[in-house]
């Protein structure tokens, strides 16, 4: 085939995470893709961050994102940034992961000029379109115009099929995020393991890792997470309780001014990709409302609550790798209480990972080449 200009368009951490091994793996055959990589920097210092561990920088930045802009003003803001990107490069398709706005913008640019979108991470449903908001609609939006639909699990294929697309659109891959934790060096890790003693954060066998930060989470629903993980953290005093505070200043003020004081939690800067990794890897329990870290956890076999009241990722859930538990004082403080209780031995998860093998890159990519020949 005549070599592809193919465009990569992200904004977010978990985005660059997931789209990294599928960037790397085309990469390993220039003759056949040139690959533009463009961030809209929807998460600025987070996006470029993780690009950089992957050994990646992109050629484009967008810089879209302002204090306190609404949804649709950052909607409007990336789509005729991008529209401009699409006047500067000849681009033979465009390759978006997930639900975030920059994948809606990316989708909906690509169709406007008659470009192929391959999405990445397709099928997800909750079916409730205000959990998670705005997610939930952009994922759906984004499937009416995609042309390839990559889906990690056969149970987001069906979801497909329901909303009647094409089955030769549709390819279950597994999920790239697990492609991502394979990536990890022994010297990467290393380096992590020294960074929290540095900062002389026990990472030892009773270590609870908690993220908190989706938009449905703020207001009342963080005061009632907040309150929950305070109840934990006295109960159990011999526990160390970590939480990366994401910069939202929703979240922040909230966690820092509720638990600073407490001796055995550690409130930290957002973490690089592979020092979050090393912290699931060695966690005895996860509290997250994090999609990623859903999908990440079983490989370590780590319990992990849901600070979520629907999930589009409901595979953990049916294989016992998870727990949903919503913002609700009550079933955080049971669920959490009755993991912490017992020893990390005792509560460790023996369930394959449902999300994939690690090899999701390179299946994508024979697709992709298949998709052009």
């Amino acid at each position: 085939m005549n070599k592809k200009n193919i465009l990569f368009v992200f904004g977010t951490r978990p985005e660059v995470i997931k789209l990294a091994p599928i960037i790397l793996e085309l990469k390993k055959y220039p003759e056949q893709y040139k690959v533009f990589i463009c961030n809209t920097e929807q998460q600025k210092e987070l996006s470029n961050q993780t690009l950089a561990y992957f050994g990646l920088q992109a050629d484009i930045n967008l810089d879209c994102m302002r204090e306190n802009q609404t949804l649709a003003e950052v909607q409007s803001r990336i789509l005729t940034s991008l529209d401009k990107v699409f006047d500067d490069y000849k681009i033979d398709a465009t390759i978006v992961q997930g639900d975030t706005m920059t994948v809606l913008c990316g989708a909906l640019t690509s169709f406007y000029r008659k470009i192929p979108v391959f999405h990445v991470e397709a099928g997800l449903r909750s079916y409730d379109i205000y959990e998670p908001f705005p997610e939930e609609v952009m994922r759906q939006m984004t499937s009416r115009v995609a042309e390839l639909h990559f889906a990690p699990t056969e149970k987001n294929k069906q979801a497909l099929l329901k909303e009647d697309i094409s089955e030769n659109k549709i390819y279950v891959t597994g999920n790239t995020v697990i492609d991502a934790l394979f990536c990890l060096s022994e010297t990467t890790m290393e380096k992590a393991k020294e960074f929290f003693n540095t900062q002389e954060i026990p990472v030892d066998d009773k270590l609870v890792l908690i993220t908190a930060h989706r938009r449905e989470n703020h207001g009342e629903r963080i005061d009632r997470i907040i309150d929950a993980i305070e109840y934990l953290v006295k109960k159990y005093k011999d526990h160390h309780f970590v939480i990366p505070v994401h910069p939202n200043p929703n979240v922040k003020s909230k966690i820092y001014s509720r638990l600073g004081e407490y001796e055995n939690i550690y409130l930290l800067k957002p973490l690089d990709y592979p020092y979050l990794v090393y912290l699931m890897k060695n966690a005895k329990l996860i509290l997250t409302d994090s999609g990623g870290i859903q999908e990440e956890a079983p490989s370590f076999g780590c319990p992990t609550l849901v600070m979520r009241y629907e999930t589009e990722r409901q595979e953990g859930v049916n294989a016992g790798v998870s727990v949903l538990v919503g913002a609700e004082y009550d079933k955080i403080v049971e669920a959490g209480s009755a993991i912490l209780s017992q020893s990390r031995e005792n509560s460790r998860l023996k369930a394959q990972n449902p999300y994939g093998k690690g090899n999701s890159a390179q299946i994508i990519e024979k697709i992709i080449e298949k998709y052009f020949e």
